[in-house]
């Protein structure tokens, strides 16, 4: 074998128990500790060992090269592992003061503690659940969990998942019109409240959430400038749909989305919670998407007895569902708010020494408007009363005084007088037995315009209503150049101007521009005094006699027990049907004034029936009484002719 191919032999053992790779380093330094001598060399030695001397130096310096790289190899990787690491806990961290930012923006809207990590998870693995009561937008109200709000877009988000819940699901019939009215003011355009939908997983691309976490009561104020409209439309609604809701309590937060800003009465709703209510306005401050962990939307109906003239001439509600009861605990909660303790009302029954003294003590309230619709001669009016009724009177004002002052004022009165006007939702504060007495400019007909009348004769206010109307033209001043919003009618055409004056009495009218009802309704007046003690006298005369009086029974009777009939046949012309029951289970523990008993006779197969109405339980029937007749018969109990109690079940009676 010749030198070269010694060589080349040697150079392929040596390669073949290194390796070349960087990976085979550590085999490569392990094989140069290995200097067996080649059995293939023969007679060349020196040669041959030269040259594997060259070969075992070139691996050396081979090996050096592939420790390096390794090592090298090895920092990169540590050092890529650290960055990594380091990138990782750097967006950890990021996360973390990001979620601690948000954490303080949601406790900026509340002091109540929230786990932010946990309320996002939440929001991203179950989405938003919504469960409803009520059958039509008109009378629904939504509990929501996770609803959330983007102030950019001025839209609520339902947020799904397969955990969401949304009941009633109804498909596009949620925008047949709405989902439900956010104001107790039905099926209004402008309350109807709905969401937009996105999948949770939708939450990655948009901004970090502000979580609410109170318990938050959604709703819209209707017309927060108008003392009326605050009471009836929002403040006796909310606390109501507070009470119907245990987690609504003191603790809970108002929302209003209506867009206005707080408004001249904005201390009234902050009685209504602990905590300070939130204008639309002030969530866009508080981040783009805003999540409310617990929410109510909407409001309850039952409380409000007054319709505007949206659709049909404005009057009361064709269905009330509220009594003076209910108007009563809620002016007594409100007046434990503002701290005003009410004289405690009590019947008239002492003698007349004492009855005396307590006319001394009772006192007239006229209120004092100083802007539109002026009483022209109050204080000739005031003088008229206090002799009138031999009292002292007051007079409040909405532009001089503060509410809760002119409540405590109120509360203790005899009487309140007043020009028709928003004000007058303050007569729910007066005490039973007083009296109402409303004024109204000239062509103005008191029966077409009627929330506190209305007001005043729930069953169980216990007021007294009176009003007086100017009937003479020349007692009145008009303002025809005010804005149209103050009854201005210069903006219109002159023949419409000439109706307008020449008109005696404003005709019925939908709500809300009328220039005619405006222009009339803001006139000022001249009260013809004679003619106002004169209606006065004649309205006092029918005011239930004593100075204060019992909160009237609304105490319905309940069935009548044991109802039975018997029949007998006279002649063949001839039959007699006896009807006899029980009394109703709670009579026997109530004291009613009168007891009446309806009676319904119907034959079997005709449409029509015979009433009756008796004072005992039993009576028998002889008129219209066919012999070999089947009769039905229905038997109810009433109390004070005006609460009726339920039908007990039909009888079947044939004679």
């Amino acid at each position: 074998m010749s030198p070269a191919n010694s060589q080349t032999q040697l150079r392929n053992n040596l390669l073949a128990n290194t390796g070349s790779s960087v990976t085979g380093g550590w085999r490569c330094c392990a094989a140069a500790d290995v200097s067996t001598p080649p059995s293939a060399v023969g007679g060349q030695l020196e040669t041959g060992v030269g040259s594997v001397a060259a070969v075992m130096r070139a691996s050396l310096a081979g090996c050096r090269m592939s420790v390096g790289a390794l090592l090298n190899g090895l920092l990169v990787s540590v050092v890529a592992a650290l960055l990594w690491k380091y990138s990782k806990l750097s967006e950890h961290a990021a996360l973390l003061e990001e979620e601690l930012h948000m954490t303080r923006q949601s406790q900026e809207l509340s002091q109540a503690p929230i786990d932010y990590h946990v309320a996002l998870q939440a929001l991203q693995e179950q989405g938003t659940r919504m469960v409803c009561t009520g059958k039509m937008h008109t009378d629904r109200v939504c509990r929501f969990d996770y609803l959330c709000y983007c102030s950019e877009a001025e839209e609520f988000v339902f947020f799904h998942s397969n955990s969401s819940v949304m009941l009633p699901n109804l498909g596009s019939r949620r925008f047949q019109p709405a989902l439900l009215d956010l104001s107790s003011v039905e099926d209004h355009n402008t309350q109807y409240f709905n969401f937009l939908e996105l999948p949770a997983a939708a939450l990655k691309f948009m901004p970090k959430p502000v979580f609410v976490p109170d318990v938050t009561l959604i709703l819209n104020r209707f017309n927060p400038d108008n003392l009326m409209h605050v009471f009836h439309d929002d403040l006796i609604p909310a606390f109501y749909t507070m009470k119907q809701y245990s987690d609504l309590d003191d603790e809970a937060r108002l929302v209003f989305m209506e867009g206005w800003s707080e408004g001249p009465h904005f201390d009234l709703y902050r009685l209504l919670s602990s905590k300070q209510p939130l204008l639309k306005e002030q969530l866009r401050n508080f981040g783009k998407l805003i999540c409310f962990t617990k929410s109510y939307v909407g409001l309850s109906k039952m409380t409000t007895w007054y319709q505007y003239g949206f659709v049909q001439p404005q009057g009361p509600k064709a269905n009330m569902l509220v009594s003076g009861n209910e108007i009563r605990q809620f002016a007594t909660a409100l007046m434990e708010k503002m701290n005003i303790t009410r004289v405690e009302e009590v019947e008239k029954d002492r003698g007349s020494a004492e009855d005396e003294k307590e006319r001394k003590d009772d006192y007239v309230v006229v209120f004092s408007r100083s802007a539109t619709r002026l009483i022209l001669n109050e204080a000739e009016l005031i003088l008229a009363l206090a002799q009138e009724f031999q009292m002292r009177v007051v007079t409040v004002s909405l532009e001089d005084q503060s509410f809760p002052g002119i409540v405590q004022v109120i509360s203790g009165a005899s009487v309140l007088v007043s020009m028709h006007g928003a004000q007058l939702i303050a007569s729910l504060f007066l005490p039973r037995g007083a009296t109402v007495v409303e004024l109204f400019p000239f062509a103005v007909n008191p029966e077409q315009y009627t929330p506190y009348k209305t007001l005043a004769t729930l069953p169980g206010m216990d007021l007294h209503y009176i009003s007086w109307r100017n009937t003479k033209e020349e007692n009145t001043i008009t303002h025809p150049d005010r804005p149209w919003e103050q009854g201005g009618i210069a903006h219109l055409e002159k023949e419409e101007q000439e109706r307008i004056l020449a008109s005696r009495d404003v005709p019925r009218h939908l709500c809300c521009r009328n220039p005619e009802w405006l222009f009339r309704i803001y006139q000022d007046t001249l009260v013809d005094i004679p003619y106002f003690l004169e209606i006065l006298r004649e309205g006092m005369k029918t005011k239930p006699s004593g100075k204060k009086s019992k909160p009237a029974s609304t105490v319905h009777p309940g069935r009548v027990r044991e109802p039975q009939c018997q029949t007998s046949v006279q002649t063949t012309n001839e039959a007699k049907l006896t009807v006899s029951w029980q009394i109703p289970w709670n009579l026997k523990y109530l004291k009613v004034r009168e007891v009446k008993y309806e009676v319904w006779i119907q034959e079997q197969g005709e449409n029509t029936y015979m009433p009756y109405i008796l004072p005992q339980q039993n009576y028998t029937f002889s008129e219209n009484i066919k012999p070999f007749t089947t009769y039905l018969v229905w038997v109810r109990c009433i109390f004070n002719k005006s609460l009726l109690g339920p039908f007990a079940d039909v009888l079947m009676c044939r004679t």
